[in-house]
């Protein structure tokens, strides 16, 4: 099987190769860490060989926030061992190298043979962690005959992906039978992933409930010094294309207006959109050059990666993206955790069982597109109602934590096992 996949996984690149050679070309997204993904070990890496580690696997800016803490608690608890994380996304790399070091951080290797043992010899893992469904066949299978237990952590399938898994649920079963601990973000997905051949499933809850901001971003400071006296801002996180000019349809004019594009290499066509609308709008990589007063009515366009959780807390409402056309939807906890009322639209499977815990606490708007400009005017008119919601939305946050908590126990065992038996 893992012949056969390697050529499938080989013809496919091979028959797309004019697509990649040209996206390489034109833009650096993949392009950059191309090395990496193919096995070169880079100085910055091959340099550290002094300590047990532990591989930490996530693909791009969600994974890494949701694994930030548990990485810092297992860091903290499993002295004498280094974590390494590896990244898929150039934004998450970005993030990761921000946040745990260059020398912590590269890209996750194509899933090749040569690739993958090239990383398993580098860094030797003693335990490999992947966030939520990273299942590359042939690094679980690399991982298997190296004897390298594999854990998943906050582990989902969603609602989109659950009947192609059930189709090719006896290679999964082959592939998954050996992982040394799953644990499933929810029942739902506990079932699911038992049902397809995981091994060793738990419900640990959702590691997404833990993230926190922990300071202001230096952008949140800003606005919050130069935004007039009891302004009303609307944030609209994470959103996808032809959102936009949906939403600044949709949105109150007498607002201000805090914009943020999913993916980074959409900023300058979201700028673009703004000013063929001869919209008024401020650039934030412009703006914190020399931060002025932002007037009523502006629309701040966040060009940023990593701010966004912290300029939530600055929002009076807060939309959150990716759900108006297309399945899918975006993670609404970063604005809960401030205690500010969402909206969103009506597609949410990849962040069901959250949105659903909103949805049971009335801390949540999920209303259809032709609703959402009403929604958020409602909101921004009663703010009563909005700061209720706001705070039923801040107690589901708070009162679902513990998933960190919950993974770190779990991998400490498998490391306390695994050091016992090579003693």
């Amino acid at each position: 099987m893992p012949v056969l996949y390697s050529l499938a996984l080989f013809l496919a690149i091979v028959i797309s190769a004019p697509w990649w050679l040209f996206r390489m070309a034109t833009t650096g997204k993949y392009r950059e860490g191309l090395s990496e993904r193919l096995g070169i070990i880079p100085k910055r890496i091959s340099s550290v060989r002094d300590e047990p580690v532990i591989w930490v696997h996530a693909v791009s800016v969600g994974e890494i926030l949701a694994a930030a803490r548990l990485i810092d608690e297992l860091s903290a608890r499993a002295t004498g061992w280094r974590i390494m994380v590896s990244t898929t996304t150039r934004t998450g790399q970005k993030i990761a190298r921000e946040r745990f070091g260059p020398d912590r951080a590269f890209y996750f290797p194509l899933d090749f043979a040569f690739a993958v043992r090239a990383w398993l010899r580098a860094l030797r893992p003693r335990m490999v962690v992947l966030l939520e469904t990273e299942f590359w066949p042939r690094m679980l299978t690399e991982c298997r005959r190296a004897n390298i237990p594999v854990a998943v952590v906050n582990a989902r399938i969603s609602d989109r992906s659950w009947p192609r898994y059930m189709r090719l649920r006896f290679i999964w079963k082959r592939l998954l039978n050996s992982l040394a601990l799953v644990l499933a973000q929810s029942p739902l997905d506990a079932q699911r992933l038992t049902a397809i051949g995981a091994a060793n499933v738990r419900v640990g809850g959702n590691l997404k409930f833990g993230i926190r901001v922990a300071k202001p971003a230096a952008v949140t400071e800003a606005l919050r010094a130069h935004l007039p006296p009891n302004m009303k801002v609307v944030v609209c996180g994470s959103t996808l294309d032809r959102e936009e000019e949906f939403l600044l349809d949709a949105l109150p004019r007498d607002v201000i207006t805090i914009l943020a594009p999913r993916h980074p290499e959409r900023f300058s066509a979201v700028e673009k959109l703004l000013l063929q609308r001869n919209s008024r709008y401020i650039l934030r990589s412009e703006w914190m050059t020399s931060p002025a007063p932002i007037a009523a009515g502006s629309i701040f366009l966040l060009d940023s990666i990593g701010e966004l959780a912290s300029v939530y807390s600055l929002a009076s409402v807060a939309f959150i993206g990716g759900g108006i056309f297309t399945p899918g939807g975006h993670n609404p906890l970063e604005p809960a955790q401030f205690g500010v009322p969402i909206v969103m639209g009506p597609h949410y499977e990849n962040f069901r069982a959250i949105v659903d815990a909103l949805l049971a606490a009335n801390a949540i708007a999920v209303v259809e597109p032709a609703q959402i400009g009403p929604a958020i005017h409602r909101l921004l008119s009663d703010m009563t109602s909005a700061r209720e919601m706001g705070q039923r939305a801040r107690h589901v946050f708070d009162s679902h934590a513990g998933a960190t908590e919950t993974a770190v126990e779990s991998l400490l065992a498998i490391i306390h096992a695994d050091a016992g038996v090579r003693a």
